[in-house]
């Protein structure tokens, strides 16, 4: 090969994506423009000349003939177009966000939310973190608009005025961890060990931004070992994230300890240009009283919040009851067919 085609090729084939990414957000944002205007059209004939919803079924029938090859005119989506339009009446929302947005997550949008805010808001978020439409009903099932921002801080004290809204944002209260089924005396160990297993997941709930590093971040402090339960790096607030997972309620004497660890995190990890590490404690309860006493005259920046569990103590008692207790099964039984697996 010449010298440099190497180099040469690589940029043409990022050319080459670019082009095609652009080509499918051009599509798709047409044919949500046109979805929105089919939709307009029939709450026009319908409002004004007083058409049924008949007319929908024949407009089906008979788009459906003229255009054989096109998909998305069957009577449901028709009804769809029409809620479409009905949700967003200001063309300009359409243009700048949710016609952007795949059909998919639209009809999401349509069917789980019905506050106008709430479901702008939700299709801001979409836009913006690019959630595929069975996230977005992930992130909708666990309210994660009413959850953002709402961890008990002391940001506003410990950071300066640009990063702590930021960082305010970025935390959550509760995070929900019920994407792992776990039993109700889990330890600590026990529950960093499963979270990391799904680090996908966990990335997820955490939020845009963040990067795992690992978890039992060693720190040697005056010839002892210290961990750090899990490790985070936030590209855009440009800080270590450490992370202290307690099973039980939030006792004060946890802010001291991840004082402790931010002050080693700085002094052992922090590289040239980072901002100052941010902790946060994760625990299964915690009192706003109690939390905001312990961080008062805490000078680095922490964060309390509470997690969730999917977890056997969740299950309805009716449901709880009828369930076989250890003692009513017989030594050697066993729930599952022979040679059948949890994994089956």
């Amino acid at each position: 090969m010449p010298k440099g085609y190497g180099p040469w090729l690589a940029g043409l084939k990022a050319k080459i994506r670019e082009a095609r990414l652009r080509t499918a957000l051009a599509v798709n944002t047409e044919l949500m423009g046109l979805y929105w205007r089919i939709g307009q059209e029939i709450l026009d004939r319908q409002e004004r000349d007083g058409w049924g919803t008949k007319v929908v079924d024949r407009l089906a029938m008979d788009l459906r003939a003229e255009f054989a090859g096109m998909h998305g005119f069957s009577r449901a989506n028709l009804l769809y177009m029409r809620a479409f339009a009905e949700a967003w009446p200001d063309p300009t929302i359409v243009q700048r966000v949710v016609g952007r947005l795949p059909w998919g997550q639209n009809i999401e949008l349509l069917t789980k939310l019905k506050d106008p805010a709430e479901r702008l808001w939700y299709a801001e978020a979409t836009l913006e973190h690019g959630w595929s439409r069975p996230v977005l009903a992930t992130q909708i099932q666990t309210q994660l608009r009413d959850r953002q921002g709402k961890a008990i801080t002391n940001f506003d004290r410990a950071l300066p005025p640009e990063a702590s809204d930021l960082a305010q944002q970025l935390v959550k209260d509760p995070y929900q961890f019920d994407f792992m089924a776990l039993s109700p005396d889990i330890k600590e160990r026990e529950l960093e060990r499963a979270l990391v297993t799904r680090v996908k997941d966990l990335l997820l709930e955490m939020g845009k931004g963040f990067a795992f590093i690992g978890n039992q971040h060693h720190l040697e402090v005056g010839g002892q070992d210290w961990y750090v339960d899990l490790l985070f790096y936030h590209r855009r607030l440009r800080c270590l994230i450490a992370v202290d997972l307690k099973i039980g309620a939030f006792q004060p004497e946890h802010a001291g300890k991840m004082n402790f660890y931010l002050a080693a995190l700085d002094e052992q990890d922090r590289e040239p240009g980072d901002n100052p590490s941010i902790g946060l404690i994760l625990c299964r309860e915690r009192n706003r009283v109690v939390v905001e006493y312990a961080l008062r005259s805490v000078t680095s920046p922490i964060g309390v919040a509470e997690y969730k569990l999917l977890v056997a103590e969740a299950l309805p008692a009716a449901l709880a009851e009828a369930l076989p207790t250890s003692e009513d099964l017989e030594p050697g039984m066993t729930l599952l067919p022979p040679g059948q697996d949890d994994d089956t």
